[in-house]
């Protein structure tokens, strides 16, 4: 059963991109923790242990996958908090697995049947993340996938869909499409603004001030159940996709209006 859902509000995954020390995640989970209770918001914290698929070879990636999980350990232990982290290869799943809540699958990595495999047999809660290049409905696809190994604790996340050179655009009705393949649905506020590939030197950007407006742009749409985004207290600074993630301090106002738009959405039915 999936412990996220049963809430009249949404739910939250949200953290930094990657895992930068134990200081910075033990801090940052412990203040969007204190405002998400404060909110009665179910809250799972995220971070990146390694981050795969960085653009650069020199870029950062996190700390590697033992170092990663005895950090998050210590986040889970010292301040109360689910954990979701990604895997990107089917060895990894039965180690993350021992420490996470919900297992993220990278949207890059999402129809790959092996990787499907191994986070499904774990039997824990996964997001999978819809690839930039597939269409609400192939997701389907991968939702059969999941269910063949006997796994069917999953939710769909949105993040964009690649459009022309470098932009993702986000389609609201991709969510109410999503939402008719009978699973839960996230959306993702923060990786949508990225810019990727488009950045300086063919790096990754990205432009956070559309973050709230692509938030209640989904919230209104009625069917969304939890959201994903990526937060900071120092974005300038992060170590990796700080032109995208949301400013600590601009959470708790969002997740405000994004509540008084779920109260009113919660007195209607789309028939969906």
């Amino acid at each position: 059963m999936n412990p996220f859902l049963g809430n009249e509000r949404f739910f939250l995954i949200a953290g930094p991109c990657a895992l930068e020390s134990e200081e910075n995640v033990l801090y940052l989970s412990k203040r969007i923790k204190d405002i998400t209770d404060r909110l009665g918001i179910n809250y799972c914290f995220k971070v990146s242990w390694d981050k795969a698929n960085r653009t650069s070879v020199t870029k950062y990636r996190g700390p590697g996958i033992d170092e990663g999980m005895r950090i998050l350990k210590k986040v889970k232990a010292e301040n109360n908090v689910m954990i979701a982290t990604d895997i990107h290869e089917s060895w990894q799943a039965k180690i993350v697995a021992e420490v996470a809540d919900i297992i993220q699958i990278p949207a890059f990595l999402c129809r790959q049947t092996d990787l499907i495999e191994a986070a499904a047999r774990t039997g824990k809660v996964i997001n999978i993340k819809k690839a930039q290049f597939l269409s609400p409905e192939e997701m389907g696809n991968v939702v059969k996938k999941f269910e063949f190994y006997g796994n069917t604790n999953i939710m769909l996340c949105e993040r964009g869909t690649s459009f022309g050179y470098n932009n993702l655009v986000v389609d609201m009705t991709g969510l109410v499409r999503m939402k008719r393949l009978g699973y839960p649905v996230v959306f993702d506020a923060t990786h949508s603004v990225q810019i990727s590939g488009g950045g300086k030197d063919y790096g990754n950007s990205g432009s956070r001030e559309y973050v709230p407006y692509l938030a209640r742009a989904a919230m209104a749409t009625g069917v969304v159940d939890g959201l994903f985004m990526e937060v900071h207290h120092d974005p300038e600074q992060a170590k990796c996709d700080g032109s995208c993630m949301l400013h600590l301090d601009k959470l708790e106002p969002l997740l405000t209006e994004l509540i008084d738009i779920r109260k009113v959405q919660n007195k209607y039915s789309y028939g969906i």
